[in-house]
Formats: C-alpha cells, sequence, structure tokens
C-alpha cells in the first residue's frame, strides 16, 4: 500500500505523515526534503528555489521523477509531496487543508530554518506567493491543479484537529 499526501503549507504534511508511516511500519519519504535538499546545495533558500523553478523545470522533474520511481519500484510507504499523488498514481490520495492563517502561524512557530519569517502578516503573504509560485509551476509543467480536491480520495481539514487525530483518521480511511 502506497500513501500519497499533499496539501496547504502549514496543514502538517511532513509531521502526519512521519507519524502514519511509524503506525504503519512503513518508510517515509518528503519531497519537500528534497526540495529543501536542492535549494542547500544551490546556496538558495526554497522561495528562491521555486521562483527558479518557474523558468527551469529541473527543480520540480528532478523530485517528481524520485516519487514516479519509488512508486513504480516500492511499496508500503507513505509519501508527502504536493504532486506526488499524480506521479504515484496507484496511491491512497490525501489532501490536508488548513484555514491559511492557521497554517501560516503553524509555519511561524515550526523550526525549519529555511522558512523565518519576522510575524504573522509576513508569513500569510509569503505563503501566499508561494502557493502561487506551485500552481503556476505545476500547471505549466503538468498540466495539473494540485489545490484542486477531485484529485484526491480523501480531503482532511486539519484546522482544528491534533496530528494525531489526523494520523488516526488517515489510517481509519485506509482501513
Amino acid at each position: 500500500m502506497i500513501i500519497t499526501i499533499s496539501g496547504a503549507v502549514g496543514s502538517g504534511k511532513s509531521s502526519i505523515g512521519i507519524l502514519v508511516a511509524k503506525k504503519l511500519g512503513f518508510k517515509y519519504y518528503c519531497i519537500g526534503d528534497l526540495r529543501r535538499e536542492m535549494a542547500r546545495e544551490k546556496g538558495i533558500s526554497l522561495e528562491e528555489l521555486n521562483r527558479l523553478g518557474e523558468k527551469d523545470p529541473s527543480t520540480d522533474l528532478e523530485p517528481d521523477k524520485f516519487a514516479e520511481e519509488k512508486g513504480k519500484k516500492e511499496d508500503n510507504f507513505v509519501m508527502v509531496g504536493r504532486t506526488s499523488f499524480h506521479f504515484i498514481p496507484k496511491s491512497i490520495k490525501f489532501f490536508l487543508d488548513v484555514e491559511p492563517k492557521i497554517g501560516a502561524e503553524r509555519v511561524l512557530n515550526h523550526s525549519r530554518n529555511d522558512e523565518k519569517y519576522k510575524d504573522l502578516d509576513e508569513a500569510i503573504e509569503k505563503i501566499r506567493k508561494r502557493r502561487e509560485s506551485d500552481k503556476l509551476r505545476y500547471k505549466k509543467y503538468y498540466n495539473l491543479d494540485v489545490f484542486d480536491k477531485k484529485n484526491y480520495d480523501y480531503v482532511i481539514d486539519t484546522t482544528n484537529l491534533t496530528i494525531e487525530e489526523v494520523a488516526d483518521k488517515i489510517i481509519e480511511k485506509i482501513r
């Protein structure tokens, strides 16, 4: 069984994906981690990598190829990534949503070094720009709207739920 998790920034995709994989005894992969590593190797921020990706498809094609290959060669894993559901069509596809302000608060309070914001307003604005960049790139390269909830088997609003509650809902749905 392969579970793909996509969703809004700040919806808890990574934390929930890790917990679901742990509870099921599955491997865990995160496309965002791969893209953050690409940005570090280039000496740029994730935001700059996204802007570069609007002109240079390799910033998306490389991680998406990784997802596609894992989907063809492995089983029993959780893959977190905005386009993973598309590249692993046989997966059980989840979209995690969150109210934008709550998502921004979560990101603002998270310890990722590459996503620091001075305040909530800046976080909301930069996350909005990030979403626009994602939409632009995925539409341009794949003719795909990753935010269209019709692409998914299940949609879960994480706004008022804990990581544990969302992980349990995912496991309940797949069983």
